[in-house]
């Protein structure tokens, strides 16, 4: 291993038969974690070609199980996946409406990575959510509930399950390989039909701009398409939350509003446009256009909503608890998933249009204040999270409040003025409407 670290900080190109050499002293333990950080900085100064990306997935989904379905499922296997944003519960709504249209959604997550959340970390909001799953649970669920969301396990993909949790500790995360093969090892375990992937762009995602994240978007559609995969990217902006909360718990809330056909109009659209990619992939809808109004229908009539009751049930909540959840009061809903003992609202410093709000400086004081982890294994506040209470083009008076956070203490003078300074006013209203996605990449043209 210590060669084959050297050779990559020299710049040179790893054969496949080392790249399945590395993995292996990864999955069975042993690589020591300081070598393993150390080949993880290499990659991320000294890059990897397309040959040796494609070889890393092939590895690391090798690592471990794949998964096995009944014939009668295939061209009906879905997953999406996004590369993290603030405020990102796409995956909350859109796996059970896609279940609720016809699809099997076996969906692989991860934990939160720097300053996004991760959507098993909300999942696990929820009292009793199951996210470590056996394959033969998963199939259990997705015979009986259409979707499952669960975790990397010693069982799939146990390599990148190594190999995730220490990039969060090493500032490797925007690795462009390591991305790529992270996302699709976990996909290729899933022998999926197809893929769809949202990759952020903008000043609180993993790539700082447009030209990056299409740089991202062509590898994981080409390797995609090399591993068998019907994959298709969409580029959309991460300069501002997703929705109009942030924190595990209060996510999960608003994830609700949209399965009751509410929410957010940015969060219904994302979601609806990544569905209808997904079901136009596999053939459940003629177009692109006709699968997003067949996933507007599932939102609206209560069968997404249904979805993720049950598949709450299948995960181990208790059926009066997901009950509650789901078509229980406001009141209720806080009841099962507890409130932090402070709501305190930042009020305007000065009158005007808002702009924009910066989404990395509320997620970085949220990330203080206990809703994201310093290091692996960390333990995080559910509770922890803020509202916001203006959106892009509406005016403001001094004075007035537009941001509530909700903490268990911290919330210092030097969080608040962070905070106040993700809120950009003018005195003329924003010249462009607010973007949710700019471009989609279908396999052809990678």
């Amino acid at each position: 291993l210590p060669a084959l670290i050297r050779k990559k900080r020299d710049g040179q190109r790893l054969e496949e038969a080392e790249i399945r050499s590395l993995v292996r002293g990864i999955t069975e333990g042993t690589a020591q974690q300081g070598q393993i950080g150390a080949m993880l900085m290499a990659i991320r100064l000294r890059g990897m070609d397309m040959g040796e990306t494609l070889a890393l997935t092939r590895a690391m989904a090798a690592s471990g199980r794949a998964l096995a379905w009944p014939q009668a499922w295939h061209g009906r296997l879905v997953d999406k996946h996004s590369t993290g944003g603030v405020g990102d519960k796409v995956s909350l709504v859109l796996a059970p409406a896609l279940a609720a249209c016809g699809c099997k959604v076996p969906m692989i997550s991860g934990r939160g990575l720097g300053h996004t959340g991760g959507t098993l970390d909300k999942l696990e909001a929820i009292p009793g959510f199951r996210v470590n799953l056996s394959p033969e649970e998963m199939r259990d669920a997705l015979e009986r509930v259409g979707c499952c969301i669960v975790g990397q396990s010693e069982e799939l993909c146990p390599a990148d399950r190594v190999l995730y949790a220490l990039r969060d500790v090493t500032a490797t995360v925007d690795s462009l390989p390591l991305i790529t093969a992270s996302i699709l090892s976990k996909k290729a375990a899933e022998r999926l039909s197809a893929l769809v992937l949202d990759v952020k762009y903008g000043g609180a995602a993993l790539c700082p701009t447009m030209d990056s994240a299409r740089r991202l978007a062509r590898s994981l559609v080409w390797v995609s398409s090399r591993l068998g995969l019907r994959g298709a990217a969409v580029l959309s902006p991460m300069r501002q939350p997703l929705g109009l909360r942030l924190g595990h718990s209060l996510e999960v809330l608003e994830a609700l509003e949209a399965l009751h056909g509410g929410g957010p109009p940015d969060l219904r659209r994302l979601v609806t446009m990544l569905g209808g990619l997904l079901l136009w992939q596999c053939g459940l809808a003629e177009a692109a256009e006709q699968g997003q109004q067949l996933l507007g229908a599932a939102l609206d009539d209560g069968s997404a909503l249904g979805a993720f009751e049950a598949m709450l049930g299948a995960q181990g909540v208790p059926p009066n608890t997901a009950k509650l959840l789901c078509t229980g009061t406001p009141a209720q809903r806080w009841q099962v998933l507890g409130r932090a003992s402070s709501q305190e609202e930042l009020k305007a410093q000065a009158g005007g249009w808002v702009q924009q709000i910066e989404a990395l400086p509320l997620a970085h004081v949220l990330h203080r204040l206990g809703a994201g982890r310093e290091r692996a294994g960390d333990s995080i506040n559910h509770r922890v999270g803020a509202e916001l209470l203006v959106t892009e083009g509406q005016h403001l008076q001094e004075g007035e409040p537009w941001l509530r956070v909700h903490h268990d203490g911290g919330l210092d003078e030097e969080c608040r003025r962070a905070l106040q300074a993700a809120l950009r006013l003018a005195p003329e209203p924003p010249s462009l409407p607010p973007q949710f996605v700019t471009e989609t990449l279908l396999p052809s043209e990678a």
